[in-house]
Formats: C-alpha cells, structure tokens, sequence
C-alpha cells in the first residue's frame, strides 16, 4: 500500500490543491483550512454548502501563512498572514464559538464582491485551534477549521467502487480527502484503527459522514440534478450518523509526507 495524493484546502470550502509532498505539524498538513469565510454581521462561518460557487474561489497558501486569492473574473490579491496587533473577530464554525484574526478590510471587500453579501475572511493560528470533537480520539486533540478533525482519508478503491454504482467516474476532490491511499481493498480503511505513513504514525477516528457538498462538481461549481453520488451512498453507506464515505484521522507526530510513501496497518 502507498500514499497515492496529498490535497490541502488553505481556505475552508475553497478550492484544493494537489501537492507531492507536504510537512505534517499537529493541526494536520500545514496550511491546510488555516482559513475561512465568515457572514460579516453574524460571524457564522461559509461554505459550499451554501454558496455552491466557492468552488471557483482559489486560495493558494504560501510559506509566510497567507493567502493568493483568484476567481475568475477577479485580480489576484495577495492576503499576508494577520499579525499579532490584528483585530480578534469572534465566528462560529458548527457548535463552536472562537475569536480570531481578521484578514482586514481589502480582503473583505474583493471577497464581499465575489460572495454577493458582506464577507470577512478569518484566520486561526495554533494557539486558537478548536479541540475535535467530542466523544472521538484524545482530549487534547485539535483542528483549525477542518469540520471536526484534521486529515480525511480515502481509499482510492473506495472511489472506484463508488464511481462504478453512480455509473460515472467520480473526481476524488469531490470528496475533498488530504490522504488518498492504493493498493488495498474497496472500504478496508474501515477496519483501520492505527496506520503509519512513513514514520508517522494516525489514530482512525471517525468514519466521515457525507453532505450535499459531494454532489457539487469542483470544477464547474454545478450540484448533480440526480444528487449524485449522495443518492447512492444512502443507499449501501448508510450508518447511524449519515451516509460514510472516508475515515477521520489525527496524526501522531510531525514530520514530512511525501506521494509514494508506503503505508502500513498497524492495527
């Protein structure tokens, strides 16, 4: 078994980017979902779920923390990583409630334009991070702006075995995993509690249970009119919680992932 893909999404809900090799610190990849979109006036964070045409929003991560954002039909503009003296802005992502950096009022003008409502864009350094949620992995385990843990992994025969029910090749950033593994069986990940990748070692946490983002195509910002493969997925993936597709990881240690390296089950 190998490492097949590495993605990282540096904005929240933004587009993904493919990467060869990556340093692991102990939020996940680095850069990844360090940053999100918030609705100006409530603070509640944005996503495609929403607004289906951030599928279109690039956000490229640079070594110093910050943003390149481009979409079509808009200039470049380059976000530099807020600094200690910048404004907290208070914003809510799921249950949680937290105070963090604002990108400042040029970044929330060229991104209030490309939302259609009054945006601001936020970002959480380490000593912010949420913890995991509750009831799965460690107490002390945290995440920045990632749904409820800091990696997702698929098998990419899990994909296949998906793409092959729906009738059509599905992309895998549809399911916008960081860890994408072959060489293995269609779900195996399932039966997975501890893996090294390299010399670092992941807990499996949680299966990752699927939403209407997996039927909006990462390309064309456009959701399937048959909901797929969210239809077929409630068909044969259902478990109490919603239908899985992908296993929720945290990592163990720090280090450098790299496509090719070998994985192994360790329990």
């Amino acid at each position: 078994m190998r490492l097949s893909a590495l993605y990282r999404y540096p904005l929240k809900s933004g587009r993904g980017e493919s990467l060869q090799q990556v340093v692991l610190d102990r939020l996940g990849l680095e850069g990844d979902r360090r940053w999100m979109l918030v609705d100006e006036p409530s603070g509640r964070f944005l996503t495609q779920r929403a607004v289906p045409h951030m599928s279109q929003l690039s956000a490229l991560w640079n070594a110093e923390g910050g943003l390149t954002l481009s979409a079509p039909g808009y200039p470049a503009l380059d976000v530099p990583l807020p600094g200690a003296d910048a404004p907290l802005r208070g914003v809510t992502i799921w249950r949680d409630t937290l105070r963090v950096p604002d990108a400042g009022d040029e970044a929330h003008a060229w991104l209030s334009d490309f939302i259609g409502k009054p945006t601001r864009l936020v970002q959480v350094p380490p000593d912010r991070a949420r913890t995991t949620q509750a009831g799965y992995g460690k107490d002390d385990d945290q995440v920045a702006f990632a749904d409820g843990f800091p990696l997702l992994l698929i098998g990419e025969s899990s994909r296949e075995d998906l793409s092959s029910r729906v009738g059509r090749t599905l992309e895998m950033l549809r399911f916008r995993p960081n860890l994408v593994i072959e060489g293995f069986p269609a779900f195996a990940e399932d039966g997975w509690k501890r893996i090294r990748i390299g010399d670092i070692e992941f807990r499996v946490v949680k299966p990752c249970a699927r939403c209407i983002l997996t039927t909006i195509d990462p390309q064309t910002g456009e959701r399937s009119a048959d909901r797929e493969p969210l239809a077929t997925l409630q068909q044969y993936r259902a478990q109490e919680g919603g239908a899985m597709f992908g296993q929720n990881l945290v990592n163990d240690g720090i280090g450098r992932l790299e496509v090719g390296m070998p994985v192994t089950v360790l329990e």
